[in-house]
């Protein structure tokens, strides 16, 4: 029944999507099957016009409720997957649907917080903002001094807990069935693919992970200038409920209002870049949803990000790869560059060093002719992730991630200040790093680290040696005897694998049929 239910559900999704007339493929896909002729027979009846795939897409998507823009925004950052087209399409597409009542918000808040709201707040305004997700009421507290101050109130919305566990079970389904039937399309791992998606997901509706995801970044930016977070009121915040200092600030958007207020919009950019490129490398943790809408400059000058639902980390390994790379390029050390690929082991030893560093050669050179302030690093570091698929490199999402990151930066940058020099305004700050982690105190830090390493290991030896000699008695009984199953283990087996293709060709038919119905009901 499962099965049927996640087909109705495809079944009216593909149906939506084809009646709009979007293109949701890449040209290049190859489409045989059902879904080859359900293309066929659906051509006729889809909407004709001429507005563009981005907004036809937009705006199937949205129709078809939270999950599916959601959808629509995490595959916007993986070209990888859908192709620099559609991703392009797709990263337009906006999370704004209606809000749901106040007396709903209310009722979640006080269960939630398990207090009547007049305990809670001295004032709880209407919505002022509708997500997919959530939505964000304006509201007042009384703080010790007697006065009131103002508070943003984010509420999740009446469930929307469900809505996604259904849809994403229907993507898990036909992840598995692309999968199991689809043989090229098993390189772009599509229930991995989905995993993350559901991860990300799971994270974004607990409010509690976005509180948490504030304060860590207030903690790491403690030190900093130009920059901050809001403030979290942990005493009204739970699962569904996030409460945040209320920020009065100018939108980055709105550049003639931050003219009109006195900015320094070349200053502004130059700190929005180098904010972005700290967190990414110092941290390790980095706003990964960094628009316009979600960005404030408040009176003092001050950048102040909102809505933190999103967010980006890198390991040691892959902040070192990123500085190494840019700075190699600023300095056209490409030899150093494709060097770091290999030690890194995101290009396998088969290959050759010096052709890879041809190869980058070809893509940073036309790019480093140009004027400064053309130049991108986003657009850079995007080729060099699609060029070293010829050399091997596997898909890695958190820098996919990190470069999406960058293009929405440097754009908000660049409509700040349009001269702005991408690689002046980074190297110190590409510098600074490199100099933190390879400088004299950096080593001895970690060789303290390897000699700690090498301790554990030898505490643990005996350990590791007693499960050495079991394993080897273990692998000695198989060659003399063979592998055997009980016979309880072999009726199971045999019981799941019978199970298993009886649900499979159900689905297919099944998929089959509504996909046939869907075709003739469009035609009479």
């Amino acid at each position: 029944m499962n099965a049927i239910a996640n087909m109705a559900r495809l079944t009216k999704a593909g149906a939506t999507l084809a009646w709009s007339g979007a293109r949701v493929l890449p040209d290049d896909a190859r489409v045989s099957g059902p879904l080859a002729v359900f293309g066929r027979v659906t051509a006729p009846l889809r909407k004709k016009g001429a507005t563009e795939n981005e907004a036809r897409l937009s705006s199937a998507l949205t129709s078809l409720g939270p999950s599916y823009i959601k959808l629509g925004q995490f595959l916007a950052t993986r070209d990888d997957i859908v192709g620099r087209e559609l991703a392009r399409d797709l990263s337009t597409l906006q999370d704004r649907l209606p809000p749901f009542s106040q007396g709903q918000a209310v009722k979640l808040v006080e269960a939630e917080l398990d207090a009547p709201i007049t305990e809670l707040f001295v004032e709880f305004g209407p919505p002022v903002a509708a997500a997919s997700i959530a939505q964000v009421h304006k509201a007042k507290v009384k703080v010790p001094d007697g006065s009131l101050k103002d508070m943003a109130v984010k509420v999740l919305r009446p469930g929307i807990e469900q809505r996604f566990k259904k849809d994403l079970d229907s993507y898990f389904f036909a992840a598995r069935m692309i999968e199991r039937f689809h043989a090229p399309s098993r390189r772009l791992r599509p229930i991995a693919v989905v995993d993350t998606l559901a991860k990300s997901v799971a994270i974004e509706m607990d409010l509690r992970m976005e509180a948490a995801a504030i304060s860590e970044m207030a903690d790491n930016i403690a030190g900093d200038e130009g920059f901050r977070v809001p403030t979290v009121d942990w005493k009204r915040s739970a699962r569904r409920v996030l409460t945040l200092e209320w920020i009065e600030g100018t939108s980055m958007g709105d550049i003639e209002a931050l003219k009109a207020k006195g900015h320094d919009l070349k200053a502004l950019g130059a700190t929005l870049m180098q904010t972005f490129l700290r967190h990414a490398l110092r941290d390790g943790f980095f706003h990964a949803d960094m628009h316009q809408g979600n960005l404030f400059v408040d009176a003092k000058g001050c950048i102040v990000a909102v809505d933190f639902g999103i967010m980006g980390r890198l390991g040691m390994k892959e902040r070192r790869f990123l500085a190494e790379i840019l700075y190699g390029f600023i300095t056209r050390d490409y030899r150093r560059v494709a060097e770091v690929h290999f030690d890194a082991g995101y290009v396998p030893r088969k290959h050759s060093v010096a052709q890879f560093a041809q190869a980058l050669r070809a893509i940073g050179e036309p790019i480093m002719d140009r004027p400064a302030n053309e130049i991108s690093m986003a657009q850079l570091l995007g080729q060099l992730l699609q060029y070293t698929e010829v050399f091997d490199m596997q898909t890695r999402p958190e820098l996919i991630m990190l470069q999406k990151t960058m293009v929405v930066v440097e754009g908000v940058g660049r409509t700040l200040d349009p001269e702005l020099n991408m690689w002046v305004v980074s190297e110190p700050i590409v510098k600074e790093w490199l100099e933190s982690q390879l400088g004299a105190g950096a080593r001895i830090e970690q060789a303290a680290e390897g000699a700690a390493s090498v301790g554990r290991f030898v505490g643990d030896l005996p350990k590791l040696l007693r499960q050495a000699e079991r394993t080897a008695d273990s692998f000695g009984a198989m060659a003399e005897d063979g592998l055997r199953l009980d016979d309880e283990s072999v009726a199971r087996l045999a019981q799941a694998q019978k199970s298993q293709d009886r649900w499979t060709r159900l689905g297919i038919w099944v998929g089959a049929l509504a996909l046939l119905a869907i075709a003739v009901s469009q035609i009479f």
